[in-house]
């Protein structure tokens, strides 16, 4: 599902010329190393992903993730943890999320 979501990212951000530079994930999140153009609303893009990534992934796994919406019909929690990383050295950032514990 992770290597879908990531395929499903890209396509998404594409859209507003935006790119994914990382994208890896645990049992319970992921992260995603976006690089955003500078006339798209970071708050409204996380919002998109989120919700049609969510209702195409429940179109193509739905009886899988149906035991873990646990009580709702919600795949992604309404949070989410924003970083501006201009700064950092893109390779540090990359490594933090490659060395991710994926699910097996």
């Amino acid at each position: 599902m992770l290597l879908w979501l990531e395929d499903e990212f890209i396509r998404l951000l594409s859209a507003d010329d935006c790119g994914l530079d990382e994208f890896n994930g645990e049992a319970d999140h992921i992260h995603a190393l976006i690089t955003l153009h500078p006339m798209v609303t970071p708050a409204k893009l996380i919002n998109t992903l989120k919700t049609v990534s969510s209702r195409m992934i429940k179109k193509e796994y739905g009886a899988q993730l149906k035991e873990f919406y646990w009580g709702t019909n919600a795949l992604w929690s309404r949070s989410y943890c924003l970083l501006s990383v201009g700064g950092a050295p893109i390779s540090v950032l990359r490594a933090y999320i490659e060395n991710q514990d994926r699910p097996k």
